[in-house]
């Protein structure tokens, strides 16, 4: 029996930074999936990492970043990166948020940034208060200091929930960020895009989630 809907924020309720991602390389020249590839590399402790559970400051992650991606084949700023992570809301995956959220507890697990993340349009300022609200409970990374794919930071949220996670759907744009929710017995979808998400979601909850 299904009791609750988990999202992730960015690349689910948004569009994908990956796509800014690219256009920044192809306009610099760089080596294609340089910032996804930098990203991934020692995922649980890299710069992103350490950023997103607020261990290390702005000038720090700046300076990381470019070591990590120098080290594999050209020095991208950690500053130059920040503004490309914010994408625009998607209106559709909104619309079903509001829906799910009549019918299910909701949770949002977000690895995001640390509030003084200047000289960016990331941080907590890129959270649309409207959206948050929609959900019965937000964990930010840069708040409690764990981050995706933590187990922990599932745990959380059930507990907060009140839930079994095995009456769980969990949506999430990364693979990895998926394995520990489906571990714990959570149905999961990797979303690709709005279209295909919903009609995911539809299927998992038995509810029509289109306007």
């Amino acid at each position: 029996m299904l009791e609750a809907v988990i999202f992730d924020f960015g690349g689910v309720l948004t569009s994908s930074p990956f796509e800014a991602f690219a256009r920044f390389e192809a306009e610099r020249g760089l080596p294609a999936d340089i910032i996804r590839r930098t990203n991934a590399t020692n995922h649980l402790d890299n710069a992103w990492a350490k950023f997103e559970r607020a261990e290390i400051d702005l000038d720090t992650f700046d300076d990381l970043f470019a070591k990590e991606s120098a080290a594999l084949g050209a020095a991208v700023r950690g500053r130059d990166v920040l503004p490309l992570i914010a994408g625009d809301l998607r209106p559709e995956m909104v619309e079903a948020l509001k829906r799910v959220a009549q019918a299910f507890k909701t949770g949002c697990i977000t690895n995001n940034l640390p509030s003084n993340a200047t000289g960016s349009i990331a941080g907590r300022a890129f959270y649309v208060a409207e959206v948050m609200a929609l959900f019965d409970h937000v964990i930010e990374s840069a708040k409690i200091g764990l981050r995706k794919p933590d187990p922990r930071i599932y745990q959380l949220m059930v507990d907060a929930l009140g839930v079994d996670p095995a009456a769980c759907v969990y949506l999430d744009d990364i693979g990895v960020n998926l394995k520990p929710a489906r571990a714990m017995g959570m149905t999961t979808i990797k979303v690709t895009g709005a279209a295909q998400a919903i009609t995911e979601l539809e299927a998992a909850t038995g509810l029509a989630l289109r306007g």
